[in-house]
């Protein structure tokens, strides 16, 4: 049985900005109606981001142009720098130094939305908590953290520290102790799901057959989400403190063939922004794989 890619219609919408900002409708509803989304269903979507003012739309029906707001462009690829680590950590570019970076907090119960807030981005970081309050990463994730929690008015309840030297009960090996903080199981599912669906799709843009705009826009599209949805979990543990040999390792570099096959594909003119930035950092890592 075929995995079914579900694709948010604001996602579709995002993955498809064009390296200028804008989204061509009549584009946006073929990518959509190939995706099994209706038209009601894009049109809807592209109300809800005029009014919360991420775009501007000029025009109608399939004429239409939507352009992305300056905030809209820069938000589109806030996990660059990560996707970048998660490579050089497959290349063992970046082997761990055997030290865990804490952060802890004590927001009020009268500020519970940046409570919530803060635990949210910390999990999202690669966090893991310990205890209440306290959360771990085997990353250096202090610049990120600390704008977070600028960000959210809670700078001045957080605290930042290191050691070499962690353990939660009787357990003290980093393996086995990554293995009690992160669903590393539930993890690896998800990139053996997103190998699946990027095999297909690297075999057709390197096959001989050819493909159509709107076919390739497709393919960027689904591997887009799905690439988003296998990392979002993912903490980018070191290789150290990994099961061997790990799923996200290989499905990572058919990703990276697929965007390298997918952008020399295309030659139009107007390339949407995620396949320069996605095609970008995993050039080198599709270099790197090849014979």
């Amino acid at each position: 049985m075929t995995d079914h890619i579900e694709i948010p219609t604001r996602m579709l919408v995002h993955a498809l900005i064009r390296e200028d900002g804008t989204v061509g409708a009549d584009e946006l509803y073929t990518v959509a109606n190939t995706l099994g989304m209706s038209d009601q269903q894009v049109r809807l979507c592209i109300k809800r981001l005029v009014a919360e003012g991420r775009f501007t739309h000029e025009g109608r029906g399939r004429k239409a142009e939507l352009h992305a707001t300056e905030d809209t462009t820069r938000a589109l690829a806030p996990n660059a720098d990560f996707l970048r680590h998660a490579f050089q950590q497959d290349a063992g570019l970046a082997p761990w130094d055997g030290v865990w970076h804490l952060a802890a907090f004590a927001v009020p119960e009268s500020a519970r939305t940046v409570r919530d807030s803060l635990r949210e981005t910390l999990v999202h970081l690669g966090g893991a908590p310990l205890q209440g309050g306290l959360y771990v990463c085997a990353n250096s994730w202090e610049p990120y953290v600390e704008e977070a929690a600028h960000r959210l008015g809670a700078h001045g309840a957080l605290t930042l520290l290191t050691t070499a030297d962690l353990r939660r009960g009787g357990t003290q090996e980093p393996d086995e102790l990554a293995g009690l903080l992160w669903p590393l199981p539930e993890i690896a599912d998800r990139y053996h799901r997103l190998s699946r669906i990027a095999q297909p799709r690297l075999a057709r843009l390197t096959g001989p057959a050819a493909l159509s705009p709107s076919a390739l826009l497709t393919i960027g599209v689904e591997l887009a989400a799905e690439l988003t949805r296998a990392m979002e979990p993912d903490p980018l543990l070191p290789p150290q403190l990994l099961p061997q040999p790990w799923p996200g390792t290989q499905a990572r570099e058919l990703v990276a063939r697929c965007w390298a096959a997918l952008y020399d594909r295309e030659q139009g003119e107007a390339r949407p922004v995620l396949w320069r930035l996605y095609a970008g950092i995993t050039r080198e890592a599709a270099d790197r794989a090849a014979p």
